[in-house]
């Protein structure tokens, strides 16, 4: 319950983009929340999938970037919507609430919540599997598996992953 006030807090305190950063009045209680920055190239390189993931999943899930650093201010966020054609709705958390909220710690990471509930945490895929260390085409699809697990009303098989990408500087201070 108080993860779901904060989102709403914060929801209501986005700066104005081109289009409204807001969830839809009508949104499914199932969001998933992908944390990523304007200047890490792992988080720009899975801007196709997150699209694709969010298209697949519209009827059933809201997707909402979550810009957590605090130098990408609001007119290098709409920038970078423009450079990756983003048109999905965005939350800027520089204070870093819901990142500590939900425990992310990296770029690209996602949070899949029903309602106030954490029902998974992590990597989008096993593409990158350590710093450095890439594969042509991942092997596993986390947070599709997670997603498609929900939606079927079947618990998350694998509820945490470890996400590689930019570490979040601002959670060491």
């Amino acid at each position: 319950m108080l993860l779901a006030l904060v989102v709403s807090a914060l929801v209501s305190q986005v700066p104005v983009f081109e289009q409204p950063p807001m969830l839809p009045a009508a949104a499914p209680e199932l969001t998933v929340y992908v944390f990523i920055t304007t200047d890490c190239p792992i988080s720009n390189r899975y801007a196709p999938e997150v699209q694709r993931l969010a298209a697949t999943f519209k009827s059933k899930a809201s997707f909402v970037l979550v810009y957590p650093v605090p130098s990408d201010t609001p007119e290098v966020i709409r920038d970078h919507h423009k450079k990756f054609a983003y048109s999905l709705p965005s939350i800027r958390d520089a204070d870093l609430r819901l990142v500590k909220l939900t425990g992310v710690t990296t770029m690209p990471e996602v949070a899949v919540l029903q309602g106030s509930t954490l029902l998974y945490r992590g990597r989008i895929d096993d593409r990158h599997v350590d710093f450095g260390k890439d594969r042509l085409k991942p092997t596993t699809h986390d947070l599709e598996d997670a997603l498609k697990a929900v939606i079927a009303g079947k618990p998350v098989a694998v509820k945490e992953t470890r996400a590689v990408g930019c570490f979040l500087p601002d959670l060491v201070k």
